[in-house]
């Protein structure tokens, strides 16, 4: 494994993933995020750790495959992301829509 700074881990995780199926996962204490298509799962779980300071019990990723898209007659693809769910310790939570 290569080593990461605390500034790198920082860019791994791009945004969370706010859908509908998402904001279910909320009442289980799991997280879905965009991440890093390269980042692997010990360096996306130390990612969350540093970040908000949680303690991560589980990771799930799945790499999208990238989708069609059309522009008149070009047809091209947008660009392919990965998606990880993180599962959090019971006493855990991130605050995603902070107050204002």
């Amino acid at each position: 494994m290569t080593k990461v700074t605390p500034t790198s881990l920082a860019d791994l995780i791009r945004r969370p993933i706010v859908t509908e199926k998402a904001t279910l996962l909320l009442e289980n204490n799991q997280y879905v995020f965009e991440v890093d298509p390269r980042a692997t799962k010990p360096q996306i779980k130390a990612a969350i750790q540093e970040l908000f300071d949680v303690k991560v019990t589980g990771i799930s990723t799945s790499n999208l495959p990238p989708k069609k898209k059309r522009i008149g007659k070009f047809v091209g693809q947008k660009t392919q992301y990965k998606r990880a769910t993180v599962t959090l310790a019971p006493e855990n939570t991130i605050n995603l829509f902070p107050e204002v």
